[in-house]
């Protein structure tokens, strides 16, 4: 079985937050599972806490637990140091991390709610697709 390696953005670790409703929750519960594998960079999990910190009031959760849940993270993501950079690549340059870490990792899929924002990443050989995309590749429904 394929263990497709992915990276999540930002925008969809606050929608898993905020509701259990959609995809990014489901996906966010499945993390654990092991047809995948995340990645991570320094450079990502300080946007993932600077970003729940300043929504948490969106997502109901303090500062600790954000702390909490971004050490569960840590613990099951794989991380990569980046050497190289790829920029300008992403439409918005304050994601151009993301593609570092793409290419740097050999990533799958980036999963996403700003497609737009990768659409020259698809040259590099690397899908972005949405949460419920990358549930769909896995089999799953919601």
């Amino acid at each position: 079985m394929k263990k497709y390696k992915i990276i999540i953005d930002t925008n969809v670790l606050v929608s898993g937050l905020k509701s259990r409703l959609g995809a990014s929750y489901k996906l966010l519960s499945s993390l654990n599972d092991n047809r995948m594998q995340l990645f991570l960079s320094n450079s990502l999990l300080f946007e993932y806490e600077e970003v729940l910190k300043r929504n948490s009031h969106l997502i109901n959760l303090d500062f600790n637990e954000i702390d909490s849940l971004l050490d569960d993270i840590c613990a099951i993501a794989s991380t990569r140091n980046i050497f190289f950079l790829w920029r300008p690549t992403a439409s918005d340059p304050n994601d151009d991390f993301i593609v570092d870490l793409a290419i740097a990792s050999n990533i799958d899929y980036i999963i996403t709610f700003n497609i737009s924002n990768f659409l020259n990443v698809k040259k590099m050989n690397i899908k972005v697709i949405t949460p419920q995309e990358f549930l769909q590749t896995l089999g799953e429904n919601l």
